[in-house]
């Protein structure tokens, strides 16, 4: 009785020790050589859009969590990745408003954005659809940069309306997230976080 009571207990030991992740239908592996920091970069690089989180100073909600869908892009003029996620954003609406008085955000990214996820039969949800939460301020981009403008053309290479936004109204900022932190959920294992430093020195 004392050996089957150690087995169980070994193995109620071993189920406990497994990360909650490994209840989810589909796994997979992340591709051999490829790190966290790249694989958060090549998700940043492929969305058109993110979701954004900030803190609510609307009176309604005051200090609840808002999330807003943004235009993105990361692109040197050439199309490269650069891995500075830049944005118009846009003063009047929930995210440029909560800025002004909470500068704090959190940009999601995930690989089912453009359906990758789906065509391979992972649902969103699961670790084997990789995703990644980049976390910062609001930085509005200087025009007197040198690199201001070749910045703004590739933003316009990806988004084409993004040169009306800019022509009919004065309440758009073009800006950059100032990155803080970085949190990966992809395939095995629960969050795992990216320093900012391996992120940008990334190559994909």
């Amino acid at each position: 009785m004392s050996q089957a009571i150690a087995i169980i207990s070994g193995l109620l030991i071993a189920l406990l020790a497994v990360d909650s992740c490994a209840g989810y239908s589909a796994h997979g592996r992340q591709p051999s050589g490829l790190s966290d920091a790249a694989l958060a970069r090549r998700l940043v690089h492929q969305a058109n859009w993110a979701a954004v989180g900030s803190i609510s100073t609307h009176e309604k909600i005051m200090d609840f969590p808002m999330v807003n869908i943004m235009a993105v892009d990361d692109s040197a003029l050439n199309g490269s990745s650069t891995g500075h996620i830049r944005f118009f954003l846009l003063n009047l609406d929930f995210t440029g408003r909560d800025t002004q008085q909470k500068n704090k955000v959190t940009f999601f990214f995930t690989d089912d954005q453009n359906g990758a996820c789906q065509r391979r039969g992972v649902d969103p949800m699961e670790p084997a659809c990789p995703r990644v939460m980049v976390s910062g301020s609001v930085k509005k981009l200087d025009t007197a940069d040198p690199s201001y403008n070749d910045q703004l053309q590739a933003f316009y290479n990806r988004h084409k309306s993004a040169e009306k936004w800019a022509a009919h109204s004065h309440n758009f900022d073009f800006s950059e997230l100032e990155i803080e932190n970085i949190f990966i959920v992809a395939y095995q294992g629960g969050p795992r976080v990216i320093p900012a430093e391996d992120y940008y020195n990334a190559t994909i």
